[in-house]
């Protein structure tokens, strides 16, 4: 009987979808954050179900041959990179293994059935995140203090130069910090909903360099803000200074309103040779470098001749859309998000794109009324979902579509495997699964899918 609180000794043998160890007491599964295969370990359990549960990795007896000295002294215990002490090269092979695992046990497809590629990694695996948003909060001494919320709960670790972001982050959150001690201006607190500053939010522009300050507050002004903003200036490359408002009691970061205090709202940067603008409430890819592979990937699975018609489903701020129209004869995207249907539509207007129409509206409404009742039809069909995958009648919709091809970039292999499924089950087979890891040092893994019709 395996007991909460009790320490056990095991043997990590596997790794769980989200980079967890997972050993075995007498045929009980244990998840342990962590602990790596390989490792002999010695676990505290926190929690104890029936068949499974959790437990805490309290000592490494004999280390796995995975097992590297992670790079940030505060890995374990920030929520943000779960796998950073294993080898970047065990990395890849852990998130190419998930992918293909999901396919077979979930999608039901045989390894045999398709081409697997090698998963794309980067060769500079830090510093490659264009945005970050730290919380910002309070000590035990009343300091003020600025980093990532630890796993699964909202206590900050304080780490304001994170080895995964860029290095100006560091110089912005000292210029801030030391801006509020001097008009005591509190930290957010989110039990009592008192205090102002809640968030701070920077991106810079991976190609231009262009950097953005948006800080989130609870309330409607700043005290010193034009101050503030002097200081702030005096970086190079300083584009972009706003406040949002977010009064609400919510775990949700951003509010809706963005008071501009210096420059026009937005940066800019590129995603190959398409140029984006970006403001604080705008999506946009967070690794730039392999976010060109991974759209480069899904550009070449689409195969355009310059003469299809392509749509792409969850169109976000059009980034997909635009890489494809320069070699399409017309691209629709659909996004339930108006402004970023709005940002879509500027992106293509500064890019002089014309052949690229977008959307408002429930990808799985917008698309069967516009194929039903308008007859716009689809050789290519382009869908980049949430986690959840794709609504059922979206999937219902694009095979009445009946496109020549399917691309489907996913940010979860185990619902891209369950749609698969079901598109293989009505009449399109899997042809290349490209992994790309976009977040290196944390659990997750994006992935590309060629599908094309079955021949009959």
């Amino acid at each position: 009987m395996i007991k909460k609180n009790e320490d056990y000794i095991i043997a990590i043998e596997d790794m769980g979808t989200e980079g967890e160890g997972v050993g075995k007491i007498d045929g009980f599964t244990l998840f342990v954050k962590d602990a790596l295969p390989g490792d002999i370990a010695r676990v505290k359990v926190v929690k104890a179900g029936k068949t499974y549960g959790y437990g805490r990795l309290m000592e490494v007896i004999t280390p796995s041959e995975y097992r590297v000295e992670a790079v940030c002294p505060v890995a374990r215990q920030c929520g943000g990179c779960q796998i950073q002490e294993m080898s970047y090269e065990a990395q890849l092979a852990f998130k190419e293994k998930k992918v293909q695992n999901n396919l077979e046990r979930i999608g039901k497809i045989e390894p045999s059935s398709y081409e697997m590629c090698t998963i794309i990694g980067m060769e500079e695996p830090y510093h490659y995140r264009n945005k970050a948003q730290f919380p910002v909060g309070t000590d035990r001494d009343g300091n003020i203090v600025t980093g990532f919320y630890a796993g699964r709960t909202h206590n900050i670790i304080p780490c304001d130069d994170c080895v995964i972001g860029d290095n100006i982050n560091a110089c912005i959150l000292a210029i801030i910090k030391s801006h509020m001690k001097k008009y005591n201006i509190k930290p957010y607190d989110e039990e009592k909903h008192t205090g102002l500053v809640r968030h701070i939010l920077i991106r810079r522009g991976f190609t231009t360099g262009e950097i953005m300050v948006c800080i989130i507050i609870n309330g409607m002004e700043l005290k010193g803000s034009s101050e503030l903003v002097d200081e702030l200036k005096a970086i190079e490359k300083m584009t972009s200074i706003s406040l949002n408002i977010n009064r609400e009691k919510t775990n949700v970061i951003m509010g809706k309103t963005v008071i501009d205090l210096y420059g026009e709202g937005y940066i800019t940067d590129y995603i190959g040779d398409v140029k984006f603008r970006i403001s604080p409430l705008s999506f946009f890819q967070v690794n730039p470098v392999q976010t060109r592979k991974l759209y480069g990937k899904a550009l070449e699975f689409a195969g355009l001749t310059g003469n299809e018609i392509v749509w792409d489903l969850y169109c976000g701020v059009g980034t997909i859309s635009l890489f494809l129209a320069k070699s399409a004869h017309k691209v629709y995207g659909v996004e339930i998000v108006p402004e970023a249907i709005e940002d879509a539509i500027k992106n293509a207007s500064l890019n002089n794109i014309t052949n690229a129409e977008f959307f408002v509206g429930k990808a799985e409404e917008v698309v069967p009324k516009m194929y039903k009742e308008c007859g716009i039809d689809a050789d290519v069909v382009v869908v980049d979902p949430p986690r959840k995958g794709c609504d059922e009648k979206l999937l219902e919709t694009m095979i009445e579509m009946n496109p020549e091809r399917i691309v489907y970039v996913s940010c979860d292999s185990a619902t891209l495997a369950r749609d698969l499924k079901y598109l293989r089950e009505n009449g399109y087979e899997v042809k290349k699964v490209q992994p790309v890891d976009m977040f290196p040092h944390t659990g997750h893994v994006e992935t590309v899918v060629l599908m094309s019709k079955k021949d009959k």
